[in-house]
């Protein structure tokens, strides 16, 4: 009886034993459990801020997981997220890309909706708010699936792909997003552009590749394709324009920018009676720099204005000297798109004709065709105010500008300048002839009169008297000059023998 009694209570005690073994065992592995989810909705919080659900917590991890809880609920609202179409906005891509460092293969793609501000203006944002969501289904719905989408801003998507797209893909990729949509029945194409950047030859820190995938879908935009790559030089070439646009200020201080003078002829009189002031600017690092190159970059910087402002100053400003010597002639400046955006540009040309004691027939006013058509309606308005102070007013490159010529009868100007790409061929080809032939007779009869640049021979000046133009200008009369230059050659010019 005493065996079987120690037997019974070995065994009894056998049985605690695994018992209790069982159940450290158990409470171990719903530790790990709860531990695996809580460092699950923890990663999750970089997408979606949102408080923490899980069903069973141990009860030495309770307080861990109520603080952690009242954390999240007392910190910002996610700011990784696009909240219209969910994916992921500049910031949480920023986030994932550093987590995925370094990033040596696969190919970043920036995708553009082309003139999607367009679909907006014409439906509505609501609209344009349904197609964005739409585009960014369309992405993640896509067979060739990117590891990484995110929405950067406005009409901009990224997407990453580990494996290295070739153009035929990207063509095919294109095609794909491309495909017509269908918002509340009404179908809606797209157009878009595409920057890439290859990651085995150009990978580096998270801005870097951001800003070089920027620089690609900026080659895109100028490329009839709509899809390029990032190569080494396009480095280059946005450090001179971050240059330019760094130096720009202080190259106005420095009186780097200066203005000259290139003469028009007038047809009836054979005299000068017109100049259009052109900027010029010596750099002291990159040399001469065409205003074709920082007047677009100024732009692009808000600081268009700054150009704009200074360069009446100089050109009124030499007007008061000109006309204390006796030279008496009209200035013709070009302003920019976005002077006409100004709503106090007509009172701040009238305030420097005051400050300068100038008429303001002394000034002409330039603005190339595209700008005028940009937004016709706000630009007759300002024009229409500028004109009514006595300022003559000219639309520069005339016929470049795929206007419509039913709105050009309504602009409030006395000048029209041709632009010198209607010369290419004339003379060996009938048809620009005719073209410009006809430029020059609409313009006429529109009540304009008619100046083309650009004339470098005497038969294209021949030929352009014969057609009816009034005024001529170009290397064959005059070069641009420096005030200075001018004076020495006026009397020639305005009273030729």
């Amino acid at each position: 009886m005493l065996i079987i009694g120690l037997f019974v209570a070995s065994f009894t005690l056998l049985i605690v034993l695994l018992y209790l073994l069982q159940a450290k065992f158990s409470a171990l592995r719903s530790q790990q459990q709860f531990l695996a989810q809580l460092c699950f909705q923890l990663e999750q919080q970089k997408l979606e801020r949102k408080a923490l659900n899980i069903t069973i917590v141990p009860q030495e991890f309770a307080a861990l997981y109520h603080t952690l809880d009242e954390l999240l609920k007392a910190l910002p609202a996610n700011v990784g997220k696009d909240k219209l179409t969910g994916l992921a906005n500049r910031v949480g891509l920023k986030r994932a890309l550093t987590a995925m460092m370094p990033l040596t293969h696969g190919t970043i793609v920036l995708i553009d909706i082309y003139r999607f501000r367009y679909v907006s203006d014409l439906f509505g944002f609501i609209f344009g708010d349904m197609l964005l969501k739409q585009f960014a289904e369309r992405l993640n719905g896509l067979s060739l699936a990117p590891r990484l989408v995110a929405r950067l801003n406005g009409d901009e998507f990224f997407l990453y792909y580990e494996q290295t797209l070739t153009e035929d893909q990207l063509v095919h990729l294109r095609g794909r997003l491309q495909v017509p949509f269908n918002i509340k029945g009404i179908p809606v194409s797209v157009k878009l552009q595409i920057g890439c950047v290859h990651l085995q030859q150009h990978n580096a820190d998270t801005s870097q590749m951001l800003r070089r995938a920027d620089l690609a879908l900026k080659k895109a935009r100028n490329t009839r394709s709509a899809i390029a790559f990032y190569a080494d030089n396009d480095d280059i070439r946005q450090l001179r324009e971050l240059k330019i646009i760094d130096s720009l200020p202080k190259g106005l201080q420095r009186d780097q920018l200066y203005m000259v003078y290139q003469a028009k002829q007038d047809i009836a009189t054979g005299r000068c009676f017109q100049v259009e002031a052109l900027m010029r600017w010596e750099h002291d690092e990159l040399g001469s720099i065409s205003p074709s190159e920082f007047i677009p970059l100024a732009e692009y910087a808000g600081m268009i204005d700054l150009v704009s402002q200074w360069a009446l100053d100089q050109v009124l400003a030499q007007q008061a000297k000109w006309r204390a010597a006796g030279m008496h002639l009209c200035v013709a400046v070009n302003l920019s798109t976005r002077d006409l955006d100004c709503e106090t540009l007509p009172q701040d040309i009238a305030t420097r004709l005051a400050h300068y004691q100038l008429p303001p027939e002394s000034l002409m006013i330039e603005i190339t065709e595209s700008t005028l058509m940009a937004d016709l309606n706000k630009a007759v308005k300002t024009l229409t105010e500028i004109r009514a102070l006595g300022v003559k007013l000219a639309i520069d490159d005339f016929g470049t500008g795929h206007s419509s010529l039913a709105y050009l009868k309504h602009l409030p100007v006395n000048e029209v300048k041709i632009d010198k790409a209607f010369l290419q061929d004339l003379g060996q080809d009938k048809p620009s002839e005719y073209i410009l032939e006809a430029s020059i007779n609409i313009a006429k009869k529109l009540g304009y009169e008619v100046t083309v640049e650009g004339i470098e021979t005497l038969d294209i000046k021949n030929m352009l008297v014969d057609m009816g133009v009034d005024t001529l200008q170009g290397m064959y009369y005059a070069k641009p000059m420096r005030a200075a230059e001018l004076e020495t050659t006026w009397e020639q010019l305005h009273n030729p023998a």
